[in-house]
C-alpha cells in the first residue's frame, strides 16, 4: 500500500516495489501543499476515476495504477479493492490534476494536510 508523507509543505506519494511497477512509474508523487484544492473522503475510490489509463494497470473493481487521461487533464490512481480512498484535487500541479488513493488512513491524511504550516519539521507519515 502507498505510503504518504506529509510535511510543512509537500504531500509525497510513495508506492512500494510493485505498485510502481504497476503504475509504470519510478518516481515517487510529489504535491507542494498550496496546489491542493480540495480532499475528500470516499468509501467507492473506484467511481472517482475518470479517463482512461496511460501507462499503468487497470483491472476492473479490482485494482487501479497509473495515470488516467481525460478532457479533465491527467490523475493519478493507486487504488486497491475494498478499501476506502481519499480524492485529492489539484490546482496548477504540473503533471496532475487529481490525485485518487486507497488508504486506511484517510482522515489522518485529511487532519495532517488541515494543520497550519506553523511546525516546521514536523512530518506525519501515513503507511
Amino acid at each position: 500500500m502507498a505510503r504518504l508523507l506529509v510535511d510543512t509543505d509537500t504531500l509525497e506519494v510513495q508506492l512500494a516495489p510493485l505498485e510502481r511497477a504497476l503504475s509504470r512509474r519510478k518516481d515517487v508523487v510529489r504535491v507542494d501543499r498550496s496546489l491542493i484544492a480540495k480532499v475528500q473522503l470516499t468509501d467507492e475510490p473506484f467511481t472517482w476515476l475518470r479517463g482512461v489509463r496511460a501507462p499503468g494497470t487497470h483491472v476492473p473493481g479490482r485494482l487501479a495504477y497509473g495515470t488516467w487521461r481525460s478532457v479533465f487533464g491527467d490523475d493519478f490512481a493507486a487504488v486497491r479493492e475494498g478499501r476506502p480512498g481519499v480524492v485529492i484535487d489539484l490546482e496548477g500541479h504540473g503533471e496532475f490534476e487529481r490525485i485518487v488513493l486507497t488508504t486506511r488512513h484517510g482522515v489522518g491524511l485529511v487532519k495532517a494536510l488541515q494543520r497550519d504550516g506553523d511546525d516546521v519539521g514536523d512530518v506525519a507519515q501515513l503507511d
